[in-house]
């Protein structure tokens, strides 16, 4: 997928945007997203890469481990000013609550229309000290560091375990805490053993979370250590 960056959502898909109000930890939130995911996927040049099995815009719906995330963030141990990292932010919930926790964020996405959107969530909640990278997470480049990776529902395919595990090596940096909050899909059973592989510590722990005007739903956090 690196070949392809920069990529982008066409804007002619998106259609207006849809805001919704995220109560996290009694806080609320402001998070805008495209009005309808129907409407995108019925969008000739996504049709074309959908055909091709190339770049789904699943970013452009706010899933329920992002709110997981988001309620962790709120109630994690964190020092003010720490830097961190949302891998695959999508609508940037997670990256929102940590900048309200007084972190330095930088958004990351492989989609740069997600990453507009990440950025105007962020404003939106009277944020305007953070930072944007387009990413492709399963080819990081070299000299990428952070303390602090977060992360939401990245694990959706099998195929994602082994390069996200691979990320959390190269770009935590040494005594870093990675958070990843995943909604017990199939392919979270083989990421215990693969961090376990590659010699990364974790905890786990059962979180819950609704959707605006939805259902609550259980996951998981993993919090993961690289050693000092």
């Amino acid at each position: 997928m690196t070949d392809n960056l920069p990529y982008a959502t066409p804007k002619s898909a998106l259609g207006p945007t849809l805001w919704l109000k995220v109560i996290l930890e009694k806080i609320e939130f402001k998070i805008g997203k495209p009005s309808s995911t129907d409407r995108m996927l019925d969008h000739p040049l996504i049709l074309k890469e959908l055909e091709n099995n190339r770049h789904i815009p699943y970013w452009a719906d706010l899933w329920p481990a992002a709110n997981m995330l988001g309620k962790v963030l709120l109630r994690e141990p964190m020092e003010k000013g720490a830097r961190v990292l949302e891998i695959g932010c999508g609508l940037g919930l997670g990256g929102v609550a940590a900048l309200s926790r007084g972190a330095q964020v930088t958004f990351s996405d492989y989609d740069a229309t997600a990453l507009e959107f990440a950025a105007q969530n962020a404003r939106a909640n009277g944020f305007t000290q953070f930072d944007t990278l387009q990413l492709d997470w399963k080819n990081p480049p070299p000299g990428l560091s952070f303390p602090w990776l977060i992360a939401s529902d990245l694990i959706y395919e099998t195929a994602n375990v082994e390069p996200l595990v691979q990320l959390i090596q190269k770009v935590l940096q040494p005594g870093g805490k990675c958070l990843l909050t995943d909604q017990d899909r199939i392919p979270a059973g083989l990421l215990k053993p693969t961090l376990t592989a590659a010699g990364l510590e974790f905890t786990t722990e059962m979180v819950r979370a609704g959707v605006p005007g939805g259902d609550r739903f259980k996951g998981t956090l993993y919090r993961i250590t690289q050693r000092g």
